[in-house]
């Protein structure tokens, strides 16, 4: 019991941590996007054999510091989060798999390898994943492509499917580039059972979502009766 109430202060003081570090950052990755992620990360763990406090530290740390918006520095989130853990004094071990699931959880193009494995890193990054996806992954790609003033689609500039990392992380490629770059390509990528399961489904309502959006751009007419 002891040792559960200690974990639960050290996720509270987590959460108010990580509230007061995002309150001015980017919608798409404010503290609404972490706590989404969070309660994502509890939904699959329900399915997974994980250390359930790693999950949820790892969950509520994993953009406290995101690279693209400290010039592309993939370093201060897992250093930020390691401070943070050491100030609570968590075990070395536990501070030490959360910093290895932050480092290692990011998308980077698609084209990086994981040098970290875990259950627990499994089910963070599915449930990071699945907030690029379906409606929610819609919205925080326009949000952020306004973010940086990028335009919405220009059909003159095709995807780039065989970006290199520096590639991606610097594309200021249209919005619409995104889903195709890297957002339709997460639902092969999830590692999960039940990430691979909601994952299909929001996959779905973005393609009708882009089918729409090309009926609109291009004028054509749907009959509705």
């Amino acid at each position: 019991m002891w040792y559960i109430r200690v974990m639960e202060n050290i996720i509270g003081n987590t959460i108010s941590f990580v509230k007061e570090a995002l309150e001015n950052v980017e919608g798409g990755h404010d503290w609404f996007h972490i706590e989404r992620v969070y309660n994502n990360a509890l939904l699959i763990s329900k399915t997974e054999k994980v250390d359930k406090t790693i999950v949820q530290l790892a969950a509520l740390l994993h953009d406290i510091a995101d690279s693209k918006f400290h010039n592309g520095d993939e370093t201060i989130g897992p250093a930020t989060a390691r401070t943070f853990l050491v100030s609570q004094n968590v075990d070395k071990h536990l501070i030490d798999h959360v910093v290895q699931i932050i480092a290692n959880i990011s998308f980077k193009g698609g084209k990086e390898k994981r040098t970290f494995h875990s259950t627990e890193l499994d089910v963070v990054q599915d449930a990071d994943r699945l907030d690029a996806l379906g409606a929610i992954g819609i919205a925080r790609t326009f949000n952020y492509g306004g973010f940086k003033n990028r335009a919405i689609y220009d059909p003159s500039i095709p995807p780039n499917l065989k970006m290199t990392k520096k590639e991606y992380k610097n594309s200021t490629a249209p919005s619409i580039n995104h889903f195709y770059e890297k957002l339709l390509l997460l639902k092969d990528r999830m590692n999960t059972a039940t990430g691979r399961k909601i994952a299909d489904q929001r996959h779905q309502y973005m393609l009708g979502f882009l089918e729409q959006f090309y009926n609109e751009w291009n004028g054509v007419t749907i009959k509705t009766s």
